[in-house]
């Protein structure tokens, strides 16, 4: 053999090669997929306990809707009710005129009454329907302003 053969030959048997070790790779997986389980766990949670909040936030904003909606009805009802009682009022009242100074006097007065419910019903309705809309809305924001403040702290 030459000289360069022993030495190739004494270099590969002085060489070691690290050994595996089966147990500590298996302890390391382990400890590894039981993290990622845990994870998984804490983010399920975290997503069932908001999928519950945006639950309650949802029926309480439907609930607050149909309450206010049937509100504004029963308003616009009770205003169409006190125009249209108005309204015949103003005819039977017509109908007895005997003068044109008369006609006049009393259209100008039905008219001025008018303006003034038609002001007055016009504010109630407004003032109902601000109401109902701060009211259908405030779940919402105050899930969102409870949402945000979370993830700050997050």
């Amino acid at each position: 053999m030459t000289k360069t053969a022993v030495k190739t030959a004494e270099t590969i048997e002085n060489i070691e090669f690290p050994t595996f070790d089966t147990g500590k790779a298996t302890d390391q997986l382990r400890t590894f997929a039981e993290k990622g389980v845990e994870q998984s766990k804490e983010a399920y949670a975290k997503l069932k306990a908001g999928a519950e909040e945006t639950q309650k936030t949802l029926e309480s904003t439907f609930e607050t809707a149909k309450s206010a909606g049937s509100e504004l009805s029963l308003k616009t009802i009770s205003a169409l009710r006190a125009n249209a009682e108005a309204n015949f009022s103003h005819l039977e009242a017509l109908v007895g005129v005997k003068s044109l100074s008369e006609l006049v006097e009393l259209q100008t007065a039905f008219l001025r009454k008018r303006v003034e419910m038609t002001v007055e019903q016009t504010k109630e309705l407004q003032s109902l329907t601000t109401k109902a809309a701060t009211d259908v809305s405030k779940p919402v924001k105050d899930a969102f302003e409870k949402a945000f403040k979370e993830l700050k702290v997050a």
